[in-house]
């Protein structure tokens, strides 16, 4: 998961291959507020990792709920309908979910007790006041903290007794379907007699009630609807375990790569994506997608539990939709209409401005940055598609919103050539948290950006490069830790480094498991920092450097590096040798005074006694030596841009990069 300030896209040539796609949270979330409410254990399947999920498992945990993690289960012991008794007020923190701040609102109401219910800034400004509404109609004591109609609530308990039953309660339909959800699946623990809710106005997002009435009768509870309009909850309904429920793949989720199968070209003689962990069968009513992507062009085919998609049609074919069914889903065809052959207009999306943001206005907004013409109402959205010209790199805003983040990451297959930047990437963790990883394991780049920093020994390349690694969300590559580490097996080995050995030494490179992870260095699994950072070690790379052969093996080994969504690579050769295209040369120095104080310091800290005066002349030596032999010699690219460190902190030196770095993209400053 990208946990940076930014996550720069390149312009992405095609995909193909096969995702597996996480649990769906609109599943998950049902599914263990059931769990925990129902007598009995349940065992839980391929649950959800994500945001959401993690704080409905905070608010059960703390309700008392017995919970079990097993490997790929979780197994939740319920409460049986009933709480502890306590007169404690239990505070629960429910984040930016409103799977889990809707249904909980209305189940702690009935369950007992005094409880306070917040999340962040946005939750709060998230409509709830119809559930409150109706929740109060039937007796239940709930008072608002802040805005009236908004989070932070607080609960009082109230006797089962006094509550009115008997009249139908009555919710709206046209603002949120959680809203009916929530008391679907929280008015079984106060069932004596029949009880029936009535929605007013037109029943949004109804495939999301379908799921709510799915799972309910999974635990025992058989709704009976007529129309979309009466609901009734039968006398006597009670909650029991299913004993092993399975959590389908997000539908939602799904819809990100139906549009790239659709939108993509393949790649490496391969076409097409392989979605597994859900079909067009599903119970969620998101995949119901299909049918748009199809109506757009989209060559689909499904199976159990798998569909695989294909760019049909193209350009797609614009399309005049009401997505009320697919209010999540149909953000992706918002984007999708970029690509298409005229105007595209999504109606009856109302529910879309109570979401995580506005999402009306932020995909306008967003899609206009691409260069874009988009038309916006109360209810609708109308994209006008972009030509090849028309497209402008741009820095994606997300609302802190995990879906208008996924969405906009298609925007990198423009045929324009230009990147995308994504802010606050780690939002998709409400929902999807390796959903970059995934989209990189089938996409393929035009070019994948590399920053090369080069510099003698001891000049702090290392340290540099692997932080701005992490600040930019890239891979890192240490090639003087690949050079060491081939010492090292060279050692293990019972060989040395000279032209009798070179065929062994560079067999030995080309194998080499070698992993970075962590600041460690991993030699098929073993940590093997420490081993390769000695004086001895430094020797070994500096002349197992020198044979061409090992060189050979160690060049391909160096460029497999080069991954989505980009490189950071530090050596003495990169920018000349390896990667003599890269975006962004550094060529990084610091005297051989300043140098040996460093190193002095680092060795003296690990107990290894030295003196600088010998420091000094074995760097300067080494530098002769690097600068002066015939096979790649340390030099700076013609390109390069020179950073003397001698006087700056490692702080410094970053921001000096990360602006350099900033200045070859097209992006205004993050």
């Amino acid at each position: 998961m990208f946990s940076t300030t930014f996550l720069d896209l390149p312009p992405l040539a095609g995909a193909a291959g096969t995702v597996r796609l996480p649990g769906s949270k609109s599943i998950s979330n049902r599914v263990l507020l059931l769990a925990a409410l129902a007598s009995g254990t349940t065992t839980i399947h391929d649950l959800l990792d994500s945001d959401d999920t993690r704080v409905m498992l905070d608010a059960l945990r703390a309700l008392g709920c017995g919970i079990d993690p097993d490997g790929n289960t979780l197994r939740i012991t319920g409460l049986g309908g009933q709480l502890k008794p306590s007169e404690t007020l239990l505070p629960l923190f429910l984040g930016n979910a409103g799977t889990a701040m809707r249904p909980l609102t209305a189940a702690l109401s009935l369950l007992g007790g005094e409880f306070e219910l917040s999340g962040v800034p946005r939750m709060h400004e998230r409509p709830i006041g119809d559930l409150v509404d109706a929740l109060t109609q039937l007796g239940c004591r709930i008072d608002y903290l802040g805005n009236p109609g908004y989070p932070p609530l607080r609960i009082h308990p109230v006797p089962h007794g006094d509550l009115a039953l008997d009249a139908p309660i009555r919710v709206r339909g046209d603002v949120s379907s959680q809203f009916l959800t929530a008391l679907l699946l929280a008015l079984p623990l106060a069932a004596a007699g029949d009880i029936v809710i009535e929605v007013v106005g037109e029943l949004i997002s109804k495939p999301y009630i379908e799921i709510t009435l799915n799972l309910l009768a999974r635990f025992g509870i058989q709704v009976r609807r007529d129309g979309w309009e009466r609901f009734t909850i039968p006398a006597g309904s009670s909650y029991s375990s299913p004993g092993d429920i399975h959590v389908e793949a997000d539908a939602s989720s799904a819809s990100y790569f139906i549009a790239l199968g659709a939108i993509a070209t393949g790649v490496s003689g391969k076409d097409g994506i392989r979605i597994e962990g859900v079909g067009a069968d599903s119970i969620q009513g998101d995949i119901r997608f299909i049918d748009a992507a199809r109506q757009m062009g989209a060559q689909v085919d499904s199976g159990p539990n798998w569909l695989e998609v294909r760019r049909g049609a193209w350009p797609l074919k614009a399309i005049d939709l009401d997505a009320n069914h697919i209010p999540d889903a149909a953000m992706t065809l918002a984007v999708m209409a970029l690509y298409a052959d005229g105007p595209s207009t999504l109606r009856n999306i109302a529910s879309w401005r109570v979401k995580e943001t506005d999402r009306i206005d932020a995909m306008a907004n967003e899609l206009k940055k691409l260069g874009a013409a988009v038309e916006a109402g109360p209810d609708f959205i109308r994209v006008h598609p972009l030509a090849q010209a028309g497209w402008r790199p741009a820095s994606i805003h997300t609302y802190d919103d995990h879906r208008v983040a996924m969405c906009f990451s298609l925007a990198a297959f423009n045929p324009a050539g230009v990147p995308v930047r994504i802010l606050d990437p780690h939002c998709v963790a409400k929902t999807f948290p390796d959903y970059f990883e995934t989209l990189f394991s089938v996409a393929e780049a035009a070019e994948v950006p590399v920053i090369c920093i080069d510099g003698p020994t001891a000049s702090g390349k290392g340290t540099l490069a692997a932080e701005v690694a992490r600040l930019l969300g890239y891979h890192y590559l240490d090639s003087g830790s690949l050079y060491r580490v081939t010492g090292l097996a060279m050692r293990r080995a019972g060989l040395s480094a000279d032209a009798q050995h070179e065929t062994q030494i560079a067999a030995l490179a080309a194998a080499l498991p070698l992993q970075f992870t962590e600041g460690k260095v991993l030699l098929a699994g073993e940590d093997v920092s420490d081993d390769i950072r000695t004086e001895a070690a430094g020797m070994d790379a500096s002349r197992v450097s020198t044979l061409p052969a090992v060189r050979e093996a160690l060049l391909a080994l160096q460029q497999r590096f080069r991954q989505l969504p980009g490189l950071v690579a530090d050596g003495r050769d990169m920018g000349t040798v390896i990667f003599p295209d890269a975006t962004l040369k550094v060529f990084l120095t610091a005297s051989a005074a300043q140098r040996a104080e460093r190193r002095h310091k680092q060795l003296i800290s690990k107990g290894i006694s030295t003196t600088l005066d010998s420091l000094r002349s074995d760097l300067e030596a080494r530098d002769a030596r690097d600068s002066s032999r015939s096979v790649a010699p340390l030099k700076p690219a013609q390109d390069a841009r020179h950073l003397d460190n001698s006087q700056l902190s490692i702080e410094q030196s970053i921001d000096q990069v990360l602006d350099w770095w900033q200045q070859v993209q097209p992006f205004k400053p993050a």
